[in-house]
């Protein structure tokens, strides 16, 4: 044990390097030193540090790895305190360490635009939505992957014929590649589509797991499939991905659209960028007449885009894909149908906002 009295020098030049484990910056870039007082008769050293969030685990963290560090140094009592850093100081280092946390989960290099698909109530198409979003965008030369986040209610695999499991290698898992796709579901772990009965704490593990090990390589878009709702999983994505974008699925009924927006308003509490609105069973078209029927009403998608401040990116009317004897996908529409052309609309939109 070192036995000498610390000054407040040394003791600055001790915890400078320090991170701070919000901002992933150390104490010095955030001047998060903020206070030293020594009492040298008992070698007490008592300091007082401002960090991106307080009364939190980390924060519990930080103050064993700073009590340590000064105790190995000489001081034999260690006082401390902590405070929230200035919003400024935040502010300026949070996109970093947004980009930081994303890096971390996706095991660094190049990280892909996280765009989850949310709905406010089940049955009105989300999943067909990012399955053939994740289609449209692959037909723009774009690198995809989906996460069929929908714990419960798992069906992308279903959706896109996929039949295969994924395979494992040096510990990582192998996403299926479907279309050129990349798919990870948690119907790829569930024997004989069996009941999920899992508490909260155990499916947020599972999602972490969907990003940690699995081998995605190098994406360009990441689609999450969310459970419906405002639950513990779309809780968790909130948390995980600050930067992810979400696109918000409703059909024109009102109440659909209603209950949507409670998803949309979660996204905007958190900081997550609303991309647009997809109004899905709009309307159907009939092939004798040619005329239009509002089978669930109308204005839905409007009034929800009109509640979140965005816009209605695209509107699909009910109709089946183009049935193929050699390809089993009963949910992707392909590139000539009329509901593909929509979809390839609604892509190209995003990618205009995402990559301008």
């Amino acid at each position: 044990m070192v036995t000498n009295v610390l000054s407040q020098e040394e003791v600055k030049e001790l915890l400078h390097p320090v991170k701070d484990p919000f901002l992933h910056r150390t104490l010095e870039e955030t001047d998060g030193v903020k206070e030293i007082t020594i009492k040298e008769e008992k070698k007490h050293v008592s300091v007082k540090i401002g960090i991106g969030k307080t009364n939190t685990g980390e924060q519990m963290q930080l103050q064993q790895e700073i009590v340590g560090i000064l105790k190995k140094n000489g001081a034999t009592t260690v006082g401390l305190r902590f405070e929230q850093l200035p919003d400024e100081t935040i502010e300026k280092f949070q996109p970093a360490a947004e980009a930081e946390q994303e890096k971390t989960l996706m095991g660094g290099g190049k990280q892909p635009n996280f765009i989850a698909v949310a709905s406010g109530k089940g049955g009105v198409g989300k999943s067909t939505v990012t399955v053939n979003l994740a289609m449209s965008l692959m037909r723009l030369g774009k690198k995809v992957g989906i996460i069929d986040a929908d714990i419960y209610g798992f069906s992308v695999p279903d959706m896109m014929g996929i039949e295969e499991r994924p395979a494992v290698r040096a510990e990582k898992i192998i996403p299926v590649e479907r279309f050129g796709v990349q798919v990870i579901s948690m119907g790829f772990f569930v024997e004989d589509n069996s009941p999920i009965i899992w508490r909260g704490p155990m499916l947020g593990k599972m999602l972490n797991s969907f990003f940690k090990e699995v081998e995605w390589g190098d994406l360009d878009y990441l689609l999450l499939d969310l459970p419906p709702g405002t639950g513990d999983i779309a809780m968790d994505v909130h948390e995980l991905l600050p930067t992810c974008k979400e696109l918000i699925v409703s059909t024109p009924h009102p109440t659909a659209a209603f209950v949507a927006a409670r998803a949309g308003q979660m996204a905007l509490k958190t900081d997550h960028e609303i991309l647009g609105v997809v109004e899905n069973m709009a309307y159907f078209e009939s092939k004798k007449t040619g005329e239009k029927e509002y089978v669930f009403g109308k204005g839905g998608g409007k009034k929800l885009a009109e509640v979140l401040q965005t816009q209605v990116l695209g509107q699909l009317p009910l109709q089946q894909p183009y049935e193929e004897e050699d390809e089993f996908a009963p949910s992707v529409y392909q590139q000539d149908h009329p509901i593909g052309k929509e979809y390839h609309k609604i892509a190209s939109k995003i990618v205009a906002k995402i990559e301008e």
